[in-house]
């Protein structure tokens, strides 16, 4: 069996830090490139920097590296995303676009697609939404992940091209600020609560989103590219559920440990992308093809947040 040599787009972001040591873990530190657009300070491992909308480029490294998996994580999220509809368009679908072309040319075993819950719209059951939904999404950044999903399923069903994909809820982690996302207050929250702050968060106090800790995001995306091919029968992007919760109990949460904590609520624009998006998830062929299940709840998320965030202020390794 060949060696995996493992390239990850997108590697300086919120995902991306965590599943870059993550794999490094798994395949060994010279067995994973991890590259981004700007420079990573003090990166443990092979990086180089890419544009991954430069084919050229990627091409490049696929080819010195010997790469056999491709995680493609570099795009403009939801929040950002609608500030630049047209950039934020051709950003995510190009670099989808020569990922799969460089995968097919260069015959990579594997590639991974990070969809979102933003792929579904307001037509959709809100609640334990399906995984067979009708995808009418409502940002641009959603409308880009669902062609990305079905492209996805193309590449496959035409080239076997081994595409795998996740819809991912809102990710919290404490290892570094989130990038522009609509879920993001949800981790914002825990910085402003160890430095003792008002949280003014963007979403009404009720507004309940999916969610991940991303422990188990990490964990999901790893089982799913390490299960057998022939179990995996979305070629699209799987469904998978974490936990459920609104600011306000979110902010509950939080209270049980730092008491005075204090919340106030201004919502934006963002308020109208979470309203088209479900409140829970059904991610039951997920549990069914390649046995997902979620470890944590919203107490364990809390604790461990807070926990973490503050060791990491206190040795000064926040990553801003």
């Amino acid at each position: 069996m060949n060696q995996e040599v493992v390239l990850i787009t997108g590697a300086g972001g919120q995902l991306g830090t965590v599943l870059t040591k993550e794999l490094q873990q798994i395949y060994g530190i010279d067995n994973v490139v991890a590259t981004d657009i700007r420079p990573q300070d003090n990166f443990n491992g092979t990086f180089e920097i890419l544009d991954a909308t430069d084919l050229k480029a990627l091409e490049d490294l696929v080819k010195e590296y010997n790469i056999t998996q491709i995680y493609h994580l570099a795009a403009i999220l939801s929040a950002k995303g609608e500030q630049a509809p047209m950039p934020t368009w051709d950003i995510n679908m190009k670099t989808f676009f020569n990922v799969l072309e460089v995968a097919r040319l260069f015959n990579v075993d594997k590639v991974f697609y990070p969809s979102s819950i933003a792929v579904f719209g307001n037509n959709i059951e809100r609640v334990k939404t399906p995984q067979s939904s009708y995808l009418v999404p409502e940002t641009v950044y959603g409308i880009s992940k669902a062609a990305g999903e079905q492209w996805a399923n193309y590449y496959f069903k035409k080239y076997n091209l081994d595409v795998r994909s996740l819809r991912y809820p809102g990710i919290v982690g404490y290892q570094s600020l989130g990038g522009g996302g609509t879920t993001d207050y949800a981790v914002d929250i825990f910085h402003s609560a160890i430095n003792q702050e008002t949280f003014q968060c963007f979403l009404e106090p009720n507004t309940i989103l999916p969610m991940m800790f991303m422990d188990d995001a990490i964990r999901a995306t790893i089982a799913l590219m390490q299960a057998p091919k022939e179990n995996l029968k979305t070629r699209t992007s799987y469904n998978i559920a974490g936990i459920s919760f609104s600011p306000e109990e979110l902010a509950s949460a939080i209270q049980k440990t730092y008491p005075n904590f204090k919340i106030t609520y201004k919502p934006d624009f963002r308020q109208s992308i979470a309203n088209s998006w479900p409140m829970s998830i059904d991610d039951s062929e997920a549990r069914r093809d390649w046995n997902w299940q979620p470890q944590y709840n919203l107490e364990l998320l809390t604790q461990s947040m807070l926990t973490n965030l503050k060791l990491k202020y206190s040795d000064n390794t926040i990553t801003l």
